[in-house]
């Protein structure tokens, strides 16, 4: 007989320590796979700056630290929300009004979707090039599970967005990234290219991109596709252009976000009402194949299968009639316009080095000596929060999210300069 209790061992490796009875010794058990400890181990950075940031504000109030670590969207959604609520509401006590529904997502939703796709991508949709998933998210898990072999090789471009390289390994693949130009985070084609190998399965893009605020251009679009085709010559398995693009609505000073899903046959596109609804937390999104893609039903019907399998099954049913409702609408983007330009003159007041958002609501400033972890310590004296770059594969910058309040991004402009100097200083 034995008598067992939890506990969290250093370096997050949660295990039950059994007694022995008779002997009183005592045996460690590990709960975790090896493999989720040691994401643990390595948990992100972001979350780490977030929770953080929560033990500030106990210490110091809600109004006294300014959070600029987690890309939450922070608008109202739009106001057809809220009659669309109402109307649910209304249908809430009718027989199966939120009962199973298709795994694909209800063929209203897919249809609506469909058509306002035709329109933003500049393709001929149909709602069966289409599925609805749990966020987008989901979306790339979905289509990885039906794509990806142990061994494959998915190329994003650095900085990224940290749970890529998750997604990637839950089906046995690695995530190779590429880094960009450092000095405005344009994709290095020659790179790219040279970093695709017979493994090479999916290149992934993300545009808005999440840390930079970097939008492609559509040559630089153009390219990745004509590589694409080219590298995908004679192979039993094409390589997919992955398009995620939950930050499309939000690019400033006209600068365009190109319609990329037609511009190679095997793109995937896949996105979610996230940022532009401010309905993050309803896990609305989607997976669109490019409608001129080879054996695109076969892909569909996996999308299907894998949607199901994964356990995500369908995007909730409330969330796809919001949707529907809500199409053609969005957030305020010039709200978000007016914080970019408060917070650049908070970093030109601080000294600090950056390229301009082109789009996105991030942030992504050059760190004064490299040390991005130690800047970010200075910061937070300054009760000031801010993510490692080193936490989207990038050392030597950090990552600002500027949506939040106005009044937060101006009243940081002091600390951030004290600590800009100070830590220049201390070089």
């Amino acid at each position: 007989m034995t008598r067992a209790s939890s506990s969290v061992l250093p370096g997050f490796n949660v295990s039950c320590v059994f007694t022995h009875q008779n002997t009183g010794v005592e045996l460690h058990m590990r709960i975790l796979s090896a493999q989720i400890n040691g994401y643990l181990d390595r948990a992100s950075w972001i979350r780490k700056m977030f929770e953080t940031g929560t033990k500030l504000k106990q210490e110091f109030g809600e109004d006294a630290v300014c959070d600029f670590s987690l890309g939450n969207p922070d608008q109202a959604p739009p106001p057809v929300m809220a009659d669309t609520l109402r109307e649910l509401a209304e249908q809430a006590t009718q027989p199966m009004a939120f009962g199973y529904l298709p795994n694909a997502g209800y063929p209203f939703a897919r249809e609506a979707l469909a058509q306002h796709l035709c329109s933003e991508q500049g393709v001929a949709l149909e709602a069966d090039d289409l599925i609805i998933t749990c966020g987008a998210a989901g979306g790339i898990n979905a289509f990885y599970r039906a794509v990806l072999e142990p061994g494959d090789e998915v190329i994003c471009i650095a900085p990224y967005f940290v749970e890529y390289g998750f997604y990637a390994q839950n089906y046995g693949a690695t995530l190779k990234p590429v880094p960009a130009d450092p000095k405005d985070f344009s994709p290095d084609m020659q790179a790219l290219e040279a970093a695709i190998t017979d493994k090479t399965r999916v290149l992934l893009v993300n545009s808005p991109n999440n840390p930079t605020g970097a939008v492609y251009t559509r040559e630089q679009m153009q390219a990745l596709g004509e590589m694409l085709a080219r590298k995908s010559e004679g192979r039993e398995r094409p390589i997919f252009l992955l398009l995620d693009e939950p930050y499309r609505f939000l690019a400033f000073d006209g600068v365009e976000v190109p319609k990329a899903l037609g511009m190679y046959e095997y793109t995937v596109l896949c996105s979610s009402f996230s940022k532009n609804l401010a309905l993050a937390g309803e896990r609305v999104g989607y997976v669109a194949l490019n409608p001129a893609m080879p054996d695109k039903k076969s892909l569909i019907a996996g999308l299907i299968l894998t949607n199901r399998i994964m356990g995500f099954v369908n995007a909730p049913a409330i969330g796809q009639r919001l949707m529907v409702k809500a199409l053609g609408t969005q957030v305020n983007a010039e709200i978000y316009q007016e914080r970019r330009d408060a917070m650049a003159r908070v970093l030109d007041h601080a000294g600090l080095e950056y390229a301009m958002p082109k789009g996105a609501f991030y942030f992504f400033p050059r760190v004064p000596g490299g040390d991005d972890v130690a800047f970010c310590a200075a910061l937070q004296k300054e009760l000031i929060l801010a993510v490692p770059g080193r936490g989207f594969g990038m050392e030597g910058f950090v990552r600002l999210a500027f949506c939040c309040d106005q009044a937060i991004i101006e009243r940081s402009a002091e600390g951030f300069k004290r600590a800009v100097d100070a830590f220049k200083a201390s070089l």
